[in-house]
């Protein structure tokens, strides 16, 4: 077979299964472009990490993140959107129409790219902590949270992120210690409200972690710093979460497009359009 049989065109691609993704598929399949969606290593994206959604309309009583993606999935597919696993490994906007590279093997055209790869999560950049990933280290409580039923844990964060994670694993863990880099939150007042009414959430401010302690094999413990007194100590846990933030997924797109010094994309003003 031929490299041009090989190559398949699409009218429209959409990377990423995040709520962008899927409310961009769900346009874009009514307007009869014929969308077809490469989800990521992450099929639906970081809603699918989250609990309670309250603040999205529609859902009275709230939904739980997973539940909403799939509904989001199911709305997509039924105006004939083509949902796919996989993930696209690199990119060439030199020419129309544009070339992209899925799983590092199959090559697609397309006349419109819509870039919805969302964000991951960032790491606090300690050597044990990624030594320990996956075993007591995580960032992602909503997944691994129930691995530490009954237990004591430690999360690491300020942002509605880390409030939010924190209050769910209060809800499986024995004791949660919620370490605060400066004197204060930066997530909502709503958040904060709910985290210091949880009784076995002790909040510490001025304070960091410096090592993640293990045997070999688990999580033990975690080594913290606090900032104003200058006090090491040692603090006894099973489970470390890191919730300190997210970043863009856009490495792939180094090159072609314009970003900002953080990574995200930039476009043109007043509308979702790229450089490019």
């Amino acid at each position: 077979m031929s490299q041009e049989q090989e190559i398949e065109h699409v009218q429209c691609l959409i990377i990423g299964s995040g709520p962008a993704g899927y409310t961009a598929a769900i346009y874009a399949a009514r307007a009869d472009l014929k969308p077809v969606m490469y989800t990521g290593m992450e099929m639906g994206g970081q809603l699918t990490q989250t609990t309670d959604v309250d603040n999205f309309p529609g859902y009275p009583n709230g939904i739980m993140g997973p539940e909403m993606m799939e509904d989001f999935r199911k709305q997509a597919e039924r105006f004939g959107t083509q949902i796919r696993f996989g993930y696209v490994s690199s990119v060439d906007f030199t020419t129309m129409p544009h070339k992209i590279v899925v799983d590092e093997i199959k090559t697609i055209t397309a006349d419109t790219v819509i870039i919805a790869t969302g964000a991951k999560a960032k790491w606090l950049g300690l050597p044990s902590e990624q030594k320990y990933n996956g075993f007591g280290v995580s960032a992602c409580a909503v997944c691994d949270g129930f691995f530490f039923k009954g237990q004591d844990v430690a999360i690491v964060g300020a942002g509605d992120t880390a409030a939010e994670e924190a209050t769910y694993l209060a809800k499986l863990c024995k004791k949660v210690y919620m370490l605060v880099r400066r004197d204060e939150f930066r997530a909502s007042k709503a958040m904060v409200h709910r985290v210091l009414n949880t009784p076995n959430i002790e909040v510490i401010y001025d304070t960091e972690a410096t090592e993640v302690i293990g045997n070999g094999k688990n999580v033990t413990g975690i080594r913290t710093i606090n900032h104003k007194t200058q006090e090491e100590k040692t603090i006894d846990v099973e489970g470390f979460f890191v919730a300190i933030g997210h970043k863009p997924n856009t490495e792939i797109f180094k090159g072609w497009l314009t970003m900002d010094e953080t990574g995200y994309l930039k476009t043109l003003p007043g509308t979702t359009k790229t450089n490019i």
